[in-house]
């Protein structure tokens, strides 16, 4: 997969993260998901339970105001990090993607998170921690 399909294929991926509304052409029927948490683990096959495994886990729409996607042989590794408010708080978290492509659709995805921090986790990061670059 060169670099430019690569990077469209996460362009895609990335609406839908922030809008959890998904694109025809996105994922393979058959696409599957390994999700791993910090405390947890999930899979789903099949589109629609992806989709449900998305939804349940992160439902507000959001944004993904930093992203980097890097092409592999079999489609691209992809590190981000992701906002969204719900009416409880203001979320934050990062993960890291590797999705594995045919043609356009993804097929497979595995999901690295490093768990959803709500204000307060942020504000306490903020005053325990100096981070040299965003």
């Amino acid at each position: 997969m060169t670099g430019d399909e690569a990077k469209a294929v996460a362009a895609r991926f990335v609406t839908f993260l922030e809008t959890n509304e998904v694109q025809p052409g996105l994922f393979a029927e058959t696409v599957f998901l390994d999700l791993t948490m910090p405390r947890w683990r999930l899979q789903a096959e099949g589109v629609a339970q992806v989709i449900a495994i998305r939804r349940e886990n992160h439902p507000s729409p959001g944004t993904v105001p930093r992203w980097r996607c890097d092409p592999t042989p079999s489609g691209f590794v992809l590190e981000l990090e992701e906002r969204w408010r719900d009416d409880k708080s203001e979320w934050y978290c990062r993960e890291l993607f590797r999705a594995d492509v045919e043609g356009t659709l993804i097929t497979s995805l595995s999901v690295y998170c490093t768990g959803d921090w709500d204000a307060a986790r942020q504000a306490e990061h903020v005053q325990a921690v100096r981070l040299l670059r965003p």
